[in-house]
């Protein structure tokens, strides 16, 4: 991670240091040498050695953590001012600054760090398949490249990510979400991307956007943020993400099966994993990925154009992208102890996604094919039509329906109360032959029904 002098994190705050009385037991020799820190975290129980700590206050105050968070290791942590206390009694062996608002304060180190970023800076924000095409863009750009973990695209993930790139970084990727009009602009200023992605526009938080135009003016503010050097990597097969190219004095670069780098002939084996042809200016390749789904296609589309527009040779995008792997909980496909599929697709919903997780589910060589979904949330009026065509949708091909606390899927579901009324219903199935497919919103947790349906028998 690039080495702070707290001289300077100091400054980028607009803090008051107040030096270690010691150094910090547990950190890694010469940690702090001349007051420095390596990276940042506002976790207390996974930081890293020499780190800085940032203490959130949320449904939590993160002040109650220093104390945790400086045995763990932290070199020095930033506390607000008005927390008299914190000072008073601050742990020993770390230095402290103090800030009028430490969420504030880790924009601006976010802000700072950027500002030693002397290469491509990618965005990427769109309604589904952000984090994937997070993961597939930095195995696209090599092993030197930088990226959001799992799906930091927040007011604390952005600054985060950009604070904890090391000092050899190719390329960073920054994936940014949005929850309404004026989030992508905030976010874009701390991060200032070269090279904006915009997956699709979907029913996806539309209920806080208030309607799918909406959404498609809050995505397209990554574009519009952009200098006009920079490059616009835009999905074709998307109307309103097309249209955002006359939002842009940026360079565009479309994607997709009638796009720039363009995808053609998907197929997917009996493990869902894609293969197809990719044609760009640069060159044509045949691809076959690690990861699995058919809409994966696409998004590797997403991230070679990406790549390119990084200046990654498109051999080494190829090779790259065919070696990347997902964050958890998007399209795992295990087999239990008595045989059963098990597709974990849970880390998220909303139709575009569960569509394309049941036409995985339907290409998957199984007799039986069970769907268990939870709620898709935050849909605003289209909500219960959206939740009854999918069930009637799955239904219709014969894929079962259990939906877990979400009577919107209606009669051509089977409904039961949580998850572990779900496993229960599920328990007179056959494990070889069956592929069950679990998918819903966050809030659902349906990630541990999956565990729970592998240990079965």
């Amino acid at each position: 991670m690039v080495r702070f002098a707290l001289s300077e994190v100091t400054a980028a705050v607009d803090g008051e240091l107040i030096e270690p009385d010691s150094p910090p037991a547990g950190t890694v020799d010469g940690a702090v040498d001349g007051l420095s820190v390596d990276g940042v975290s506002i976790d207390s129980r996974s930081i890293g050695a020499g780190q800085l700590f940032v203490p959130i206050v949320a449904e939590r105050d993160g002040h109650d953590f220093i104390p945790a968070a400086v045995q763990n290791g932290a070199a020095a942590y930033l506390s607000a001012a008005d927390r008299s206390e914190a000072v008073g009694n601050r742990p020993r062996g770390a230095a402290t600054i103090l800030v009028r608002d430490t969420g504030t304060a880790l924009t601006a180190i976010g802000r700072a760090a950027r500002e030693r970023l002397e290469v491509p800076v990618v965005g990427i924000t769109g309604s589904v398949g952000k984090t994937s095409v997070k993961d597939l863009t930095r195995a696209a750009c090599g092993p030197l490249a930088w990226a959001s973990a799992a799906s930091f695209n927040n007011e604390l993930g952005v600054p985060l990510t950009l604070a904890n790139a090391p000092a050899d970084t190719s390329v960073a990727i920054v994936e940014m979400g949005a929850r309404g009009i004026g989030h992508i602009v905030e976010l874009c200023a701390v991060a200032r991307p070269t090279i904006g992605v915009v997956t699709r526009v979907a029913l996806a938080h539309s209920e806080l956007f208030g309607s799918i135009d909406a959404v498609a003016t809050g995505k397209g503010e990554l574009v519009q943020a952009l200098p006009a050097d920079g490059v616009a990597v835009l999905n074709a097969d998307d109307d309103r993400v097309a249209a955002m190219a006359d939002r842009t004095s940026a360079r565009v670069l479309t994607y997709g099966v009638g796009g720039d780098v363009r995808i053609e002939g998907i197929q997917v084996d009996g493990s869902l994993r894609p293969s197809f042809t990719v044609r760009t200016d640069w060159g044509t390749a045949e691809l076959t990925l690690g990861v699995r789904g058919s809409h994966m296609a696409l998004n590797a589309g997403a991230a070679l154009a990406a790549a390119l527009a990084a200046g990654v040779g498109f051999d080494d995008a190829v090779t790259g992208v065919q070696s990347a792997t997902l964050s958890r909980w998007r399209m795992e496909i295990n087999t239990g102890q008595d045989g059963l599929l098990v597709i974990n697709d849970a880390y998220n919903a909303n139709p575009t996604s569960v569509r394309a997780a049941l036409d995985g589910l339907r290409a998957v060589d199984a007799t039986v094919r069970v769907a268990v979904l939870g709620a898709m949330a935050e849909l605003g009026d289209e909500g219960p039509e959206e939740h009854v065509a999918i069930a009637t949708e799955a239904a219709r091909d014969g894929i079962r329906v259990v939906a877990v606390d979400a009577p919107a899927y209606g009669g051509d579901a089977d409904h039961v109360s949580g998850r572990d009324e779900a496993f229960a219903a599920l328990a007179e199935l056959n494990g070889a032959g069956t592929a069950v497919l679990v998918k819903g919103s966050r809030v659902a947790g349906l990630e541990h029904l999956a565990d729970q349906l592998l240990q079965r028998g």
